[in-house]
């Protein structure tokens, strides 16, 4: 991502990559480490990304979201915005209610957080993104205090009554968050996967 952005020029084609990770806790630039609570055995890597601590794992879809804002005339809050709305928009879709919260961002089901956000900004360039949770381990968020905030509750796609895999979770969601700036997808596998 950082090679990417350093990299664009004005005629760059903005990407988005899904993908998820091996487990992991990241910690935001801001990111006070008194919210790693008991981090086991869990690697903690300090990330660039705005906001506190996060973790990542299988079963969990990570989008990041490399936008010329200066291409587009957006700021960041449109970003942010964004990417929470069409989360908000695919879970609808799947018959889940979810909603946005002025004092944290992220994406919400009955006061649980769902999908976290941290993004970064270079040169009017974004980069990271957000973490849907879909169908993954959540225990490790008891080893945190999820984004900074103390107790926060995390839930995912799973328990919420929807069984789908995670690519097919980033698939969907990519079209909403695509047609939030008329762009249309042209999909691409990673070097070494097919498929996803």
């Amino acid at each position: 991502m950082q090679a990417y952005t350093r990299a664009r020029s004005a005629s760059s084609d903005d990407q988005l990559w899904l993908l998820q990770h091996r487990p992991v806790y990241t910690l935001g630039m801001n990111g006070k480490r008194e919210h790693l609570l008991h981090p086991q055995q869990t690697p903690v890597v300090d990330s660039d990304r705005g906001g506190q601590v996060t973790y990542h794992g299988p079963g969990q879809l990570v989008a990041y979201v490399l936008l010329d804002l200066r291409r587009l005339s957006i700021g960041v809050r449109t970003l942010v915005s964004a990417l929470e709305l069409s989360v908000v928009d695919w879970l609808r879709s799947c018959g889940i209610e979810a909603n946005t919260r002025a004092d944290a961002p992220g994406v919400y089901v009955d006061g649980a957080k769902i999908a976290a956000l941290g993004l970064r900004v270079r040169g009017g360039c974004s980069y990271h993104g957000l973490a849907l949770n879909v169908d993954m381990d959540l225990a490790p968020f008891a080893g945190i205090n999820p984004c900074g905030y103390p107790r926060l509750p995390v839930t995912q796609v799973k328990d919420l009554g929807v069984s789908l895999p995670v690519d097919q979770v980033g698939r969907q969601w990519a079209t909403y968050f695509a047609a939030r700036f008329d762009y249309s997808l042209r999909w691409q596998d990673a070097p070494g996967q097919t498929g996803k």
